[in-house]
């Protein structure tokens, strides 16, 4: 547990963070930028990289990353014991890292695929790849990914395991919390996991055309009835007739209506506008307790968004999008 004067050197150094950061009215500053070497210099104007456009894109959303890591881990870093949900937050970043590993294992590429650095608080060996149980000897994914060999159609089942362990992990860790500062976390956690479930649904029925027994067999069972109940719904409600969905709690996530075309569920489109939603969520709960621990969980999700919001926009800055297109297709309202 965070002592009262981390807490509130903790808050202050969160807020001038956040303030640099291009979350709330620092997006409107990314209106002017046309191309990746501009965006690149708005970011880093003190280090823009020199490279050509599709070596830029690369080089740059490894900075992005690196430079949201480098900052959680300069807050974190000041608590004498951080709290284990910040830490498993901090993680969370290791278990994209093995999501990567998965995928270039199952299509036999034999480079490593890099990993980002979350200094002491890493477990897995990256540095064995391909040799995945030398990876994850000793940790949590050890019995998960014993083995090392599966298919593509595989990954997408370790993939959603990840999720469960990482969530289990994150939901046992709220059990420590006060109160006050759990039923924070809770509910944002909440919303978190019964979107990550619903999305889910809809991609494995749209793209992979399971059975919602298979599917709801995959699903995270974590928290109130509430975070599973908007899934359940998805899984037999018809993916091609948008009436139906009027009264599904996330009914204003979904893609519109277009009377010139046939409507049907687009999980690419609800995912991202679940991501803004929860982005509006966290940034509304950051300054709703000044000098408590939820402040800082709410600290490192802001850091995330941005990262993800700023990596989205260089991508699609690189395949020649334009920067409002690139917003619209990510459902942000700068």
């Amino acid at each position: 547990m965070l002592r009262r004067g981390e807490q509130a050197y903790g808050y202050a150094k969160a807020c001038g963070i956040i303030g640099k950061s291009f979350v709330g009215k620092r997006i409107f500053d990314l209106n002017g930028v046309s191309r990746l070497s501009d965006l690149d210099r708005l970011i880093f104007p003190q280090s823009a990289g020199n490279l050509p456009e599709k070596e830029l894109l690369v080089d740059m959303e490894a900075r992005i990353i690196q430079r949201s890591v480098k900052q959680i881990l300069a807050l974190v870093r000041d608590f004498i014991e951080p709290p284990d949900v910040l830490v498993q937050l901090i993680r969370s970043y290791e278990y994209e890292d093995m999501k990567r590993v998965l995928n270039t294992i199952a299509i036999g590429e034999t480079k490593n695929p890099g990993f980002t650095d979350i200094g002491r608080f890493r477990r897995v060996a990256f540095e064995a790849y391909p040799d995945v149980e030398a990876m994850v000897r000793g940790t949590e994914f050890e019995g998960l990914l014993k083995g090392g060999r599966w298919s593509q159609q595989d990954t997408v089942d370790l993939q959603i395991k990840l999720d469960g362990l990482y969530y289990t992990g994150l939901w046992q860790d709220l059990k420590p919390l006060g109160r006050r500062e759990r039923g924070t976390i809770e509910r944002i956690l909440g919303e978190e996991i019964a979107l990550r479930n619903a999305v889910w649904v809809l991609r494995l029925r749209t793209y992979y055309n399971l059975s919602a027994d298979r599917i709801r067999e995959k699903l995270i069972r974590l928290g109130p009835p509430q975070c599973f109940a908007p899934a359940a719904a998805a899984l037999i409600l018809p993916l091609e007739s948008y009436g139906p969905w009027s009264r599904w709690k996330y009914v204003s996530l979904l893609n519109p209506e277009n009377p010139q075309q046939h409507w049907k569920v687009d999980p690419r489109y609800v995912q991202n506008a679940a991501s803004e939603y929860l982005y509006r969520l966290v940034r509304l709960s950051f300054r709703h307790w000044p000098f408590a621990m939820d402040s800082i969980f709410c600290f490192i999700k802001l850091k995330q968004f941005e990262e993800d919001l700023l990596t989205s926009v260089a991508e699609g800055l690189g395949m020649g999008i334009p920067i409002q297109d690139v917003f619209t297709l990510l459902e942000v309202e700068p």
